[in-house]
């Protein structure tokens, strides 16, 4: 513990920002909770004949989690040395955006309709979720899928020439005869649809080589879906490194993925 830094303050930190403690775990349940309920008062707003209905308490129960929102913003800005890492973070912008609307409603007027930014707020459950005891394979799974974002790039690529070649082929095979295939992009959207087993059906080949070529189409298909599955799944049988099960968090830079038995912050040697 530093002098600059108020006891109350590593106390606070601590529920806040880690869950080793019943404390913070006890936060984090709690924030879940509240971004759950509010999630679903923006769900029950949406539908017509409820926020006829229930408005005001809709409206007034919107309020009330706005106020622990921002309440909870706060905090976590005086309970870190540095207030513009959690600010500019990623957490710290979507915990501003979901707040922000329901003031800019009150103050503009016009502005309910941004409301919906409140739906951001869900997307605090991925941070939030790092309580569980699946942290360790969470890690892994971002892991997996870090290392095979640049398999997966070309595969994607491969996949995008296979359907502007297919589409092209199509649209001289049907083009004459198929008021569907009216143009290469067209074609490329009706080869994209059938390689990824959608099939909306607003396109078909009627020509007897269209269908043929259709039919090795989707059975591309079938094996182009199994590609980034089998990709993910190689990497991740690969990730033999423990990963890190503590959620301690640098109260000076907010640093997180300490490993278990650290002492000090990976990234700028505050004590933890």
């Amino acid at each position: 513990m530093t002098p600059a830094q108020k006891p109350w303050k590593l106390k606070l930190h601590e529920i806040i920002y880690e869950a080793d403690t019943k404390a913070g775990k006890l936060f984090d349940i709690v924030l879940l909770f509240t971004i759950l309920v509010s999630i679903a008062i923006v769900l029950l707003e949406s539908v017509p004949s409820i926020n006829a209905k229930y408005n005001r308490l809709l409206d007034n129960l919107q309020w009330l989690i706005t106020v622990l929102f921002t309440i909870e913003y706060l905090l976590r800005i005086i309970t870190i040395k540095k207030p513009s890492n959690y600010i500019f973070s990623y957490y710290g912008i979507i915990d501003l955006l979901a707040t922000l609307p329901k003031y800019a409603a009150l103050i503009f007027g016009g502005a309910q309709s941004f409301t919906v930014l409140r739906a951001l707020r869900l997307l605090r459950v991925f941070s939030i979720l790092k309580i569980t005891r699946y942290l360790g394979e969470a890690e892994k799974l971002k892991k997996s899928l870090q290392n095979s974002k640049a398999k997966i790039a070309v595969f994607l690529f491969v996949v995008l020439v296979v359907s502007f070649i297919l589409g092209t082929v199509m649209y001289l095979i049907e083009g004459e005869t198929n008021q569907g295939f009216t143009s290469i992009p067209k074609s490329i959207y009706w080869t994209i649809v059938t390689l990824t087993t959608v099939g909306y059906g607003d396109i078909s080949p009627v020509t007897p080589l269209g269908q043929f070529i259709a039919s090795i189409v989707m059975i591309l298909g079938y094996g182009i879906i199994a590609v980034p599955t089998g990709i993910v799944s190689a990497e991740y049988t690969s990730v033999f490194k423990a990963t890190p099960t503590n959620t301690q968090s640098c109260s000076n830079c907010s640093s997180d993925a300490h490993q278990d038995d650290a002492e000090y912050c990976r990234i700028c040697g505050e004590k933890l």
